[in-house]
């Protein structure tokens, strides 16, 4: 039996146990469910980078026709980074429903929706036939929208739902227009066909088709501007379907977009100066848009956004290195994108787990309501802490080997004797260098707001940490962060085979394994000091271990009563950043006065707002509002009137087809005369 049959049989079982068993056994089924297709499916994986490429068709009936399914090293590599998370996330996401006991149709629906999303991403990476793959996607879509509206009694969750699925399904529309556009050109809907179709035609058709499936999977990845549903659908999810959403599923669309620079034969020129000003952009605009928010889960959400533009920055450097034929660009833009899509769903997905514990235990998601809590929850704590230092690209953690790999990319092009393209890389190095220090700043901001100073508001429980069983998938995400950045030699290793993909065709040169022993010496260098660091710590434990050690309060210059009030709020903590990028960005602020000789207490609030969100979706629904409000008239709530409505419309139908016979007659009788 084939191992797609196998993947099929093993998901239709879990399906049919999930539904039926207790509830209290519901999420322990899909995690064993999903834990069987990661095995079989990681199995097929791992033979492909032992170079035993995996290929088989599968009969799809009369309508689909032979459908092709391929894993090659590019989808080998998508499908062992979906695998990790998707399963950290139902290892999680399985004491996290607890909570909600007693909803055992809803769990049902969910815990299902889970088993099938993991099905379904396993077959957008391995099928490679138009129609399959669009059902895959669908199904996908789907199941993403009924994980995100699990608690569909709010109406914020479900406008969120609504927003994703309506925006997702924009994107399938503009895969539908390119697939269409191969078929109807070859008559074929095998993969393959979108290589034959653009090597027959010019380069300009090549970037319009490029551009059609750009969009497509633009959508879903979040590339500004088609960005605008990540901040609804992330704070609306349960916290394991954000950690997935923002880990694997966008990175869907960082798939597709490969897959189309290893299919569309083109300008590759272009096509990657395309993809680096659009990700610089992306990445600038996201993280300049995290900074102000103050719901933990919508700052994160804008974080992938900058992180997709990162990665895009790798991918737009990658096909600028092919495009110019140099190898050395070429492997450290493709490098760094597969190394940031790895090290974002194991950094993002972690602070999503580590914010669904603080929201579990504190029931908010306002940074302004928290603070203090490392003493009470210092396992969170710590993790949050290694997740926000990687996500900022500091040593020793991932973060730092995929944004170094494209930072000596980047830097290596600006020597290439190419004015227009030292200036973009130029551009592009400071894009990355203020993402880089504007991430920063946003994590400062949370980590000391959230976990450091003391409470600013009770809370309704007792606020204790998380059980060892929520905390165990999040410590295995927290060692491979940690794993990548000291020996990440390893892992530039285990990418190669993805990469030949794209730098095959390339001259070799040294300069490449050059630098990947100056990787693994930053990596050692970095090891060493994290050792004599402990080594240092142990000492000092060991000397002062004997010694009586006094504590007392801290000197407060002479104020003898400190107040929560006194700490920085997150809105006071970027006050001056927030006046400064005020042109930039939509801030709407609400202040009351201060009145008499004592005044009441003063509250200001500041409600930041997404401009091209109001410019591209607002603004045109505003007028198509205007313009159908014209029609209102219409639906007068008389039902002569829709009668005849009804009556105007079979008319319509019956005359308008009769019209065009008799003109159609016509013309041909003047044709004969």
């Amino acid at each position: 039996m084939s191992f797609s049959n196998w993947i099929f049989l093993v998901t239709v079982l879990f399906l049919f146990l999930t539904i039926f068993v207790n509830e209290g056994w519901k999420g322990s089924m899909a995690a064993l469910g999903v834990l069987v297709n990661a095995g079989l499916s990681s199995f097929i994986a791992i033979k492909v980078f032992c170079g035993q490429p995996c290929q088989e068709n599968i009969y799809g009936g009369y309508i689909f026709g032979n459908i092709p399914v391929r894993v090659d090293a590019l989808a080998a590599w998508f499908i062992l980074l979906t695998n990790f998370t998707l399963l950290t996330g139902i290892l999680y996401g399985r004491r996290y429903m607890k909570q909600y006991k007693g909803q055992r149709a809803n769990l049902s629906l969910h815990f299902v929706s889970y088993i099938v999303i993991h099905f379904s991403m396993i077959g957008i990476f391995c099928v490679q036939n138009f129609l399959a793959f669009l059902c895959v996607w669908e199904m996908m879509a789907i199941c993403s929208f009924l994980l995100v509206i699990f608690e569909h009694h709010k109406i914020e969750t479900i406008k969120a739902g609504i927003n994703y699925l309506v925006q997702a399904h924009i994107g399938i529309v503009f895969l539908m227009i390119g697939f269409i556009w191969i078929h109807f050109h070859t008559g074929s809907y095998d993969f393959n066909a979108i290589t034959q179709y653009s090597s027959a035609v010019t380069h300009a058709v090549s970037f319009v088709l490029f551009s059609c499936f750009f969009i497509g999977f633009g959508i879903k990845a979040g590339f500004v501007p088609f960005h605008t549903w990540l901040p609804y659908a992330h704070p609306a999810a349960p916290a394991h379907i954000s950690g997935i959403m923002s880990g694997v599923i966008i990175k869907l669309g960082i798939f597709g977009i490969l897959r189309m620079l290893l299919l569309i034969k083109g300008n590759y020129l272009v096509m990657g100066y395309t993809v680096l000003i659009i990700s610089v952009i992306s990445g600038v605009y996201g993280v300049m848009l995290a900074i102000v928010q103050h719901n933990v889960k919508k700052l994160l959400a804008y974080h992938s956004i900058e992180n997709i533009g990162i990665i895009g920055i790798g991918i737009g450097l990658g096909a600028i290195g092919i495009g110019m034929h140099n190898s050395y660009l070429a492997f450290a833009g493709f490098a760094g994108a597969l190394l940031h899509t790895l090290n974002h769903s194991l950094f993002k997905s972690l602070l999503f787990y580590c914010a669904g514990t603080v929201y579990q235990a504190t029931h908010t998601m306002d940074i302004e309501h928290l603070g203090g809590l490392i003493r009470k929850m210092p396992h969170t704590a710590f993790l949050f802490l290694v997740a926000a230092l990687a996500i900022c690209g500091l040593p020793p953690f991932n973060g730092f080997i995929s944004e170094f790999l494209i930072y000596s990319g980047l830097f290596h092009a600006i020597h290439l004797d190419k004015l227009s393209l030292a200036m973009n890389m130029i551009v592009s190095i400071c894009g990355l260098v203020l993402i880089g220090g504007l991430a920063l700043l946003c994590f400062t901001k949370a980590f000391g707001v959230i976990f450091l100073g003391t409470e600013r508001h009770p809370h309704q429980a007792q606020v204790q940490e998380a059980e060892f069983s929520k905390l165990f998938p999040k410590y295995l995400v927290a060692v491979l962060i940690i794993l990548i950045g000291i020996v990440p030699q390893f892992f530039v290793g285990v990418i190669e085979k993805p990469l030949a993909l794209f730098t095959s065709g390339l001259p070799a040169d040294a300069s490449v394994s050059a630098f990947i022993s100056t990787l693994q010496k930053i990596s050692i260098s970095v090891a060493g000091l994290i050792l004599l660091s402990a080594l240092t710590f142990l000492v000092r434990k060991k000397i002062t271990a004997s010694k009586n050690i006094s504590s007392a309060p801290t000197w407060g210059c002479g104020y003898v009563a400190p107040t929560p009030k006194l700490q920085y709020t997150a809105n006071s903590f970027v006050r001056s950043y927030r006046k400064l990028v005020k042109p930039v960005l939509m801030m709407n602020k609400k202040e009351t006065e201060m009145k008499g000789i004592f005044p009441e207490p003063v509250h200001t609030v500041t409600h930041p707002y997404d401009r091209m969100e109001a410019l591209l979706i607002d603004t045109p629904i505003r007028y198509l509002k205007g313009f159908m409000r014209r029609f209102r008239f219409l639906q007068n709530g008389n039902p002569q009137f829709y009668i005849l409505y009804g009556v105007i419309f079979i008319f319509i139908a019956i005359v308008i087809p009769l019209l065009l016979n008799v003109a159609h007659y016509i013309i041909q009788l003047f044709k004969q005369i």
